[in-house]
């Protein structure tokens, strides 16, 4: 799941986005409303967590100015417990309300609870060759019982998680390290660390290195793909 937050309460922000990495969301942040308007009108976000008040400009303006061009769920977050702010949170097309202070456990649950609502076509699970995926558990096997092949279960990190998720569903995709750090880590990530080498060396461990055949491939000079190959081209020793 890809988060913005705009809040520009630090403590407050720095508490939701520490809260929500733990569970495996890649969360941008901004703490007025001018970079929280760039930024949800500039990227695909699958929710948004939107302060009323904010410096620059407020919420409702930030909310008017998203609802112009996208559908991305909001959920917007006010210390002010009056009828008229959540009333005109929803008539401007806020999809859920919030009251400071909140409970970290009921705001993930809205949050999932929305994500759930707007992908409501979409697959809960996706195959790649004989590994398979469950976005509802967040896990992942090899294997095909219904063949008589042996299902083996894989166990991932929440990291490790998003980024095969990443990878799957643009399977057959050739994704630079720039492009998965930007889907799988914050905006403020350094694209020139080896982190994405060895998160990606580590999955491919994980999913490919018990198995025959191998998934995870390394195009030399061009990035990564997730896909079935009878014969693996590029470079696999990352």
């Amino acid at each position: 799941m890809k988060i913005l937050i705009v809040e520009d309460e630090l403590k407050t922000a720095d508490y939701l986005y520490k809260g929500l990495s733990e569970q495996g969301c890649v969360v941008d942040l901004a703490h007025n409303g001018i970079d929280g308007q760039h930024l949800a009108l500039e990227h695909d976000y699958d929710v948004i967590v939107l302060d009323v008040m904010l410096p620059g400009i407020d919420g409702f303006s930030v909310l008017r100015a998203l609802r112009a061009v996208k559908h991305t769920p909001v959920i917007m977050l006010t210390a002010r417990d009056r009828v008229e702010d959540r009333v005109k949170g929803l008539h401007d097309g806020a999809d859920d309300y919030l009251i400071k202070p909140f409970s970290f456990l009921e705001l993930l649950a809205r949050l999932q609870a929305l994500t759930r609502r707007g992908r409501t076509l979409e697959p809960t699970q996706l195959h790649i060759g004989d590994l398979h995926i469950d976005l509802l558990s967040r896990k992942a096997s090899r294997g095909n019982g219904g063949t008589g092949a042996p299902v083996t279960r894989i166990d991932l990190t929440a990291k490790e998680f998003s980024l095969l998720l990443v990878l799957a569903k643009r399977q057959g995709e050739i994704l630079s390290k720039t492009a998965i750090a930007e889907l799988v880590w914050d905006m403020n990530f350094d694209s020139n660390t080896n982190v994405v080498e060895v998160a990606i060396k580590r999955l491919r461990a994980k999913i490919d290195g018990p198995f025959n055949v191998k998934l995870l491939h390394t195009i030399r000079g061009m990035g990564y793909v997730l896909e079935p190959r009878s014969e693996v081209q590029g470079d696999q020793s990352l």
